[in-house]
């Protein structure tokens, strides 16, 4: 689709109105009038846009532009809108419909002939919209927020079948919302698992709600839909259980000899640079030889984009200049979270660790030793939790880490409650107040001497 401005087509105020240009096959055009008209010579035909220079007396240039934009976003959604219904004829069902003030959900309802098509096809309006916005983002973001999206669709497309009719947006109140939630927490049935397993936890449904609220505004701010009040669908969360290793335990894994299992030695190598540096784990296994600099680490985070510089200790430059030769291992995250449970078995933590979280109404917990608690964000979380026993200033952690909220980085921290206990006890030994009382003691026998010899 291209945008053009008709320059044959001139009108007695001296502008030309601006289309936008559709080929719907076999050499058949259609022309959708956008309604913007300007003089001709101010339309830059290279970029398709509304040059700077346009008097302000027939508009604000920047505007127009946006404008132009959306028009083009509209109609690429009305031609999605008719292919994915199996329109016969795309062209000539996209120029009779097209109009800027058009509204994709009214004409849904309303249009017999759509409705008719959509009936026909398996996928609801409401899931090509959901695909829609998902291969849009599948441009912009990272592989793991693009598994967060398809859950999502899942998640609703189970919600749809559920239910035996399609969702429709105008359908989107308080009672959509408390059926969803219900149907997540108690019938909704995880795929791939082995046996059967229903209901997600409250966590993971608080992340489809939140990224449902986002796709909710992209197709609001898009006018594909009407405003929609989303302020009464919470996002739930809960504390999540999640282990660290303190020093020792990760030196047990460091020295761990592993002589006659020489395929885990660079999932361990890499483990315990990721606990050295606090890096996550899409960071630590994409190193490159250059981000090492004097004896530092300069990295740019691939979740937040931001720089940061780690300072490295001298077992953690050994693992990057001598381990690995300045070349990292090349290893997924599913194969590395089994690799390292394994060592971490190998290297004797088995302390039981029982953790619990809520599903619905109840509480379960799982005990299990703690190797098989760990995965790649424990190295992370390790590294934090260490730092911030040791004394380390939080802002100077957070430098490192990269979070930007203290907040964020307070869930981080795992101390379970005797390490608190031994930690608060180790302050009061270095502050010499473990006998907090000795001088007030003192200072009675003082006061009573005094008194004696005043009587």
């Amino acid at each position: 689709m291209r945008i053009l401005c008709e320059e044959k087509r001139i009108k007695s105020d001296g502008t030309s109105p601006i289309y936008l240009q559709y080929f719907s096959g076999a050499g058949h055009r259609v022309f959708l009038n956008t309604e913007i008209g300007i003089p001709p010579k101010f339309w830059d035909r290279h970029k398709q846009r509304i040059k700077d220079s346009l008097p302000t007396s027939f508009g604000d240039h920047l505007k127009l532009n946006d404008e132009i934009v959306r028009l083009y976003r509209l109609a690429e959604d009305l031609i999605k809108l008719a292919k994915s219904s199996g329109i016969e004829h795309p062209g000539e069902f996209v120029k009779e419909r097209f109009s800027p003030n058009l509204r994709l959900d009214r004409l849904i309802q309303h249009d017999w002939k759509l409705r008719t098509q959509m009936e026909k096809t398996e996928t609801s309006f409401f899931l090509q919209q959901m695909d829609e916005y998902i291969q849009a983002k599948s441009r912009k973001v990272k592989r793991g927020t693009l598994t967060v999206f398809q859950s999502m669709r899942l998640h609703f497309q189970a919600f749809e079948k559920y239910r035996g009719k399609p969702i429709q947006f105008e359908a989107l109140d308080f009672q959509f919302y408390e059926d969803l939630f219900d149907f997540l927490t108690h019938h909704y049935t995880l795929p791939r698992k082995k046996g059967k397993a229903v209901g997600l936890r409250v966590n993971t449904i608080g992340k489809t709600i939140h990224q449902f609220r986002i796709f909710i505004r992209d197709r609001v701010k898009r006018r594909i839909i009407p405003a929609i009040d989303l302020s009464d669908y919470k996002v739930p969360t809960e504390e999540t259980d999640a282990v660290y290793l303190n020093l020792d335990e990760i030196g047990q894994i460091y020295t761990l000899n592993l002589e006659e299992r020489p395929d885990l030695a660079p999932a361990r190598n890499l483990f315990v640079l990721g606990c050295l540096t606090g890096l996550r784990f899409s960071d630590f296994s994409n190193l490159k030889p250059e981000d090492l600099q004097q004896d530092m680490l300069y990295k740019k985070q691939e979740k937040s984009v931001h720089w940061v510089v780690i300072p490295l200790r001298k077992e953690a430059k050994a693992i990057f200049t001598e381990e690995f030769k300045n070349d990292i291992p090349r290893i997924c995250n599913s194969e590395f979270n089994q690799k390292i449970k394994e060592i971490g078995k190998l290297a004797g933590i088995e302390r039981p660790i029982k953790f619990s979280y809520r599903k619905a109404n109840r509480m379960i917990e799982v005990k299990k030793p703690k190797y098989a608690w760990i995965t790649s964000h424990t190295a992370r979380r390790s590294f934090c939790t260490n730092e911030f026993l040791a004394g380390t200033p939080v802002y100077l952690i957070m430098k490192i880490s990269g979070h930007k909220r203290e907040k964020d980085f307070y869930r981080y921290i795992r101390v379970d409650p005797q390490e608190a206990a031994l930690k608060v006890k180790e302050l009061w030994m270095r502050r010499g107040d473990i006998e907090v009382f000795k001088k007030n003691t003192d200072c009675i026998e003082k006061g009573q001497a005094v008194n004696l010899r005043n009587q």
